[in-house]
């Protein structure tokens, strides 16, 4: 059953399907939604912890277990598949001092010296010689990893619960101030006011997927070891007041940090480089924006997970 929201300025194009045990607002009037899609919101809406309404974004689409372009509150679990593997992936974007008559009319220039400053894909399948990784982390990088830092004294504090997660913990400082691969981009553009900016999408890199999976695959363990049988396997969740449910909390706030850190390196040294290189004597950027994309809060669990 479906039914129309009242159509005043913050539920315009809004649809609400009536699928599961709560109501889907989806934002996706004039969007068509995927027959597998459908199916994980109706699964999604049907959980016994599923909380208020499971909000739908236009960009939705079918994910693993849980649809990418949702955002899920629940109570008194997580379901670590719906918030994913990209754990704090997110946009930030800076400002700086220059419009676009200051732009060469080439720019292959600023795109080399930005992949120089920044490392960006995967070779040797994430390895040593791994070429989207440093291979000798700069002093930024240490300023936030470094012994006695704070990022990682808590990361060490998760991985002596879970030794599983020590060796991708090992390549944490490689990758902090890296972009990563899939979606995640660096882009020069221009806003309304032919002003420059610096844009970047990424995330908290291969800790953070080792976070994701990790958890994903405790929770599917827990599922048969109580005897629950669900729609989709990948909807296997962590309950309140057990360990994993804390210690999952714990490690995805941990990885949102890393992943914020590394955007913020990421972006000071391309928007240093790129100032450099076009002959402006002034480095910082002049305003800045930012975004998580892929997120979880705790006063109620709400997973967010959108695409760009």
């Amino acid at each position: 059953m479906k039914r129309d929201d009242p159509t005043n300025r913050e539920t315009t194009g809004l649809e609400v399907l009536e699928v599961g045990r709560v109501p889907v607002k989806a934002w996706t009037r004039g969007v068509p939604i995927e027959d597998q899609a459908r199916e994980q919101l109706r699964n999604v809406a049907s959980l016994p912890f599923a909380f208020k309404h499971v909000a739908v974004m236009p960009d939705v689409h079918w994910g693993m277990g849980a649809t990418v372009g949702s955002v899920i509150a629940t109570k008194g679990a997580i379901v670590p598949a719906a918030v994913g593997v990209d754990i704090g992936c997110g946009m930030v974007a800076a400002r700086l001092p220059l419009s676009a008559s200051h732009l060469p009319d080439n720019l292959a220039g600023v795109r080399s010296a930005i992949e120089a400053a920044v490392p960006h894909g995967r070779t040797d399948y994430g390895g040593r010689n791994d070429r989207g990784a440093w291979g000798s982390p700069p002093p930024e990088v240490w300023e936030v990893m470094g012994d006695g830092r704070l990022l990682r004294a808590r990361l060490v504090s998760i991985v002596d619960k879970h030794d599983k997660l020590r060796r991708s913990s090992t390549r944490a400082p490689n990758h902090l101030g890296t972009l990563g691969t899939g979606n995640h981009f660096i882009e020069v553009c221009l806003d309304e006011a032919d002003r420059v900016w610096v844009m970047l999408h990424s995330g908290s890199r291969g800790i953070g997927n080792s976070i994701g999976s990790y958890f994903i695959e405790r929770a599917k363990q827990h599922m048969q070891r109580w005897f629950i049988n669900l729609p989709d396997a990948d909807l296997a969740y962590l309950p309140e007041g057990t360990n994993d449910f804390d210690d999952y909390v714990e490690a995805v706030g941990w990885a949102q940090d890393f992943a914020m850190a590394n955007r913020q390196i990421c972006s000071a040294r391309r928007c240093r480089l790129s100032t450099v290189l076009l002959a402006v004597k002034r480095p910082s950027p002049s305003s800045k924006w930012s975004t998580a994309i892929t997120t979880m809060s705790r006063k109620r669990t709400i997973l967010v997970r959108t695409s760009w």
